[in-house]
C-alpha cells in the first residue's frame, strides 16, 4: 500500500518501492494535474544518488510524457532543493523528486512537490493515495524515454548555475570573500558537494571535501547529519583547522554543522544562530516559524526583538504555509530543514549553511562564539531525544495509550498544558517540554525533551521512553 508521509513516499527498495509503484505513482499524479486541467503547466523531476534513482527518475518521466504533459527532466544527480528552485522558476504546479533523503540506504522514494516549490500538503497527498487505490498496472500510460525526448516531450534540463547563481546573489559574498575561511564539506555520500562547493568557492573559501563519490550503502551509515554519523567530520574540523565543517543528509534539505573546536552544533541551535544573526546583526524584520518539536529558546529571540514565534506539527509543509501566511523571516526544525524569506518554499542545506559561512565572515566571531553570546543573553536549553521502536502489530496499543487513553507519566515538574495537535506534547510551567509522536517516514516513536540542562532533559525524557514502551 502506498501512503505518503511528513517527507513523501518511502519505501522498502523491491519490496514496496517498485518500478510497477513507481508508475502508479506517476500516472496518479499525472491524472490530478488533467483533472485540473493545469497540464500545460509542465513538470520537473529530479533524482538523488540512492540505488535505482537515476531509472526511477525516468520511469516518472515516461508516465508524465505519456499522459500529454512537457517533463523538464533533470538528468544528473542534484540536491532536492534544486528541483524546489526549478519548480518556482518554471510556475510548474507540480514536480517531483526521487529520494528517500535521510533514510536508510535499502529505501527509495517519491517527493511531490507543488506551485511556488513548497512540500505537497495532506490534501494533495491524500489525492494523490486516492487515485492510486482505483488505479492498476493497465491504466498506466508509459512511452520509452528515448522517444518521448526525441519526440520533444521530454527536455533534458540542468539548473545546477542557476540554483547556485541565487544563493551567491542571497548571501553577502563579499564579506565571505574577504574573511578567507577554511570549510569541510562531508555529503555523506550524498547530492550536495557540487553546489556547496561551487558557491563556497565564489567566495574565495578554501574548501575541502570528505565522503563524497558513488556509494549507494553511505558507507554503512544513515546519510543523516548528527553528532554520531559526522564523527569524522568532527575530529578532522578540530584537528586540521578549520572554521567550519558542514554535513548534509542524502538529498541535502538538511545540514548539520561543526564548529570550529569540533563540537557537533545541534539543528535547534542553527535555528537560532541564524535567527538571532538576522535580525541583531543584518537588522532584518519578521517572525519565526518551528515545528511542535523544535527549540523554544527562538520564542525568547523572537520575543526580545518585538517579534512573533509560530508553532505548527512537524512536516516542512506547515512551516512553508506558516511562513507564507505571516511573511516569516525564517522558519525550521529540529531536525536540521530550514529556509529564509526570499529564498524557495522548502528547507534546503546548501542555502543554510552557505548563510552560515556569511554569519561567521560578516561578524567576525567564531560559531561557539556566537552561540555563548545568545546563551548569555536567552539562556540555555537543552533538548534530548531517543526513538522507541515497535512492530506493526504493537502500532494500535501505543496510538490507544498516547491518543485515547491519553495516559502521561508521573513528572515532578508541574504541567501547563497537554497538547494532542501532533503527538502527546507537554508543556511544563518552568518552561521545558517534552513531545512523544510516531515518526511519519519510519516504524518509530520519536520522544524529544527540551529543559534547562542536559540531565533534566535527559531525565525527562527516559520517564517518557519507559513509560510508553511495550
Amino acid at each position: 500500500m502506498i501512503q505518503f508521509g511528513t517527507g513523501g513516499w518511502r519505501a522498502f527498495i523491491g519490496e514496496e518501492f517498485t518500478k510497477d509503484n513507481v508508475r502508479l505513482v506517476a500516472q496518479a499524479l499525472s491524472n490530478i494535474m488533467i483533472n485540473e486541467q493545469v497540464q500545460d503547466k509542465g513538470f520537473v523531476i529530479g533524482f538523488d544518488r540512492r540505488f535505482l534513482s537515476d531509472k526511477a527518475g525516468k520511469w516518472f518521466a515516461e508516465v508524465v510524457a505519456a499522459n500529454g504533459i512537457k517533463v523538464s527532466f533533470i538528468d544528473k544527480f542534484v540536491p532536492t532543493p534544486i528541483v524546489m528552485f526549478q519548480t518556482k522558476e518554471m510556475g510548474c504546479i507540480y514536480s517531483a523528486c526521487i529520494t528517500a533523503s535521510h533514510n536508510p540506504a535499502d529505501y527509495n522514494g517519491v517527493k511531490v512537490f507543488i506551485e511556488g516549490g513548497r512540500d505537497a500538503d495532506e490534501i494533495i497527498t491524500q489525492k494523490i493515495e486516492q487515485q492510486i487505490a482505483h488505479l492498476t498496472q493497465q491504466d498506466v500510460n508509459a512511452l520509452e524515454f528515448e522517444e518521448a525526448v526525441t519526440a520533444g516531450k521530454i527536455e533534458i534540463i540542468n539548473p545546477m548555475n542557476a540554483f547556485v547563481d541565487s544563493i551567491i546573489d542571497f548571501i553577502d559574498i563579499e564579506s565571505i570573500k574577504k574573511a578567507n575561511l577554511r570549510v569541510l564539506i562531508d555529503p555523506m555520500f550524498g547530492v550536495a558537494k557540487n553546489a556547496l562547493q561551487t558557491v563556497l568557492i565564489n567566495g574565495r573559501c578554501d574548501v575541502d571535501v570528505i565522503n563524497d563519490g558513488e556509494n549507494p550503502a553511505f558507507g554503512g551509515l544513515m546519510p543523516s547529519p548528527s553528532a554520531a554519523t559526522l564523527y569524522r567530520l568532527k575530529h578532522l574540523v578540530a584537528h586540521e583547522g578549520y572554521d567550519i565543517g558542514i554535513g548534509t543528509d542524502g538529498d541535502a534539505d538538511r545540514l548539520g554543522i561543526i564548529d570550529e573546536k569540533g563540537n557537533f552544533i545541534h539543528p535547534n541551535e542553527v535555528l537560532i544562530l541564524l535567527y538571532y544573526y538576522l535580525l541583531e546583526y543584518k537588522g532584518w524584520k519578521g517572525s519565526v516559524v518551528r515545528n511542535i518539536a523544535t527549540t523554544h529558546l527562538l520564542d525568547k529571540v523572537a520575543a526580545d526583538h518585538g517579534e512573533k514565534c509560530f508553532e505548527v506539527p512537524v512536516g516542512f509543509k506547515h512551516i512553508s504555509s506558516q511562513m507564507e501566511a505571516d511573511d516569516s523571516l525564517i522558519g525550521g526544525e529540529s531536525s536540521g530543514g530550514l529556509t529564509i524569506r526570499g529564498h524557495i518554499k522548502g528547507k534546503d542545506g546548501v542555502f543554510a549553511s552557505s548563510l552560515l559561512v556569511e554569519m561567521i565572515s560578516v561578524t567576525g566571531k567564531k560559531l561557539s562564539e556566537m552561540l555563548d553570546e545568545i546563551y548569555a543573553k536567552y539562556g540555555y536549553a537543552y533538548t534530548a531525544e531517543g526513538d522507541c521502536t515497535f512492530k506493526p502489530a504493537e502500532k494500535e496499543a501505543l496510538y490507544n495509550k498516547i491518543y485515547v487513553e491519553k495516559q502521561l507519566p508521573e513528572f515532578e515538574y508541574e504541567i501547563e498544558k497537554v497538547s494532542y495537535e501532533d503527538g502527546a506534547k507537554v508543556y511544563f510551567k518552568n518552561g521545558g517540554w517534552v513531545i512523544a509522536r510516531f515518526s511519519g517516514t519510519e516504524p518509530l516513536l520519536r520522544i524529544f525533551a527540551e529543559m534547562e540542562d542536559k540531565p533534566t532533559a535527559e531525565k525527562v525524557l527516559n520517564e517518557m521512553k519507559a513509560f510508553l514502551s511495550l
